[in-house]
């Protein structure tokens, strides 16, 4: 499998291997953590190799994270925090709705793209949810998704409030973005096979980030004589 479908030290831009102050070691331990849990999931995940790849020795592996399960949550709330705030950056904006919700959509693509690990944990912390055995999605949801879910979706109604966007279910169309975004990353191996080429190729994912606002400007925006008539009324 092609390397780019891993992008194994790309975490954050963060360079693995770290044996310097104290942030860089905790911070080679987060990515290094965040490649193993990706690849295998915590049962499968070995604080061994996470430990070889950050390059620090296992006792201070431990120093920072007591246990592989407080490691795990570290990496989730390092992962989540981050989308947080990149697509907060763009919703705490005075942009107006059409404007913002397509810049919500391409700093959310943009995450990903740099971030592709991201859609491999989240699968397997469903996972985990759905099964019963994770002690962080309460958490994860509570900080991290229900407060973009929630902030997104009041852009979403303002706009349909002022006649910029079709009377869509907020909740859904939060939901397709999403989906549009993250499947796209998280289906590429089997999706590689099924067209016969790299879909993650800087070529391959430009195109996919103006096919999902094109998606987004269409399925959503009235035309802006409707909008303007029906911010009138």
């Amino acid at each position: 499998m092609p390397r780019a479908l891993h992008r194994r030290n790309t975490w954050r831009g963060r360079r693995m291997g770290s044996r310097g102050q104290p942030e860089e070691s905790r911070a080679a331990i987060l990515a290094a953590a965040a490649y193993e849990f990706a690849e295998h999931g915590i049962a499968g995940a070995r604080t061994d190799t996470i430990a070889h790849e950050a390059r620090v020795n296992k006792a201070l592996l431990y120093y920072y994270f007591k246990d592989k399960e407080t490691l795990y949550g570290a990496v989730l709330d390092d992962a989540f925090s981050g989308l947080k705030r990149t697509v907060f950056q763009v919703l705490d904006s005075d942009l107006p709705p059409r404007e913002k919700i397509l810049a919500y959509a391409g700093a959310y693509f943009d995450f990903i793209a740099s971030n592709q690990l991201y859609p491999r944990l989240m699968q397997r912390e469903m996972m985990r949810a759905r099964e019963g055995q994770s002690p962080h999605i309460e958490k994860v949801i509570k900080n991290y998704i229900q407060p973009i879910f929630l902030r997104v979706s009041e852009v979403l109604r303002q706009g349909i409030s002022e006649g910029h966007f079709r009377p869509i279910n907020p909740a859904h169309f939060v939901q397709s973005i999403v989906a549009m975004i993250v499947f796209y990353f998280s289906s590429a191996p089997m999706m590689q096979k099924i067209v016969g080429f790299n879909p993650l190729t800087p070529e391959r994912v430009a195109e996919r980030r103006a096919s999902v606002l094109d998606f987004i400007s269409a399925a959503l925006f009235l035309a802006k004589q409707n909008a303007s008539q029906g911010a009138r009324s």
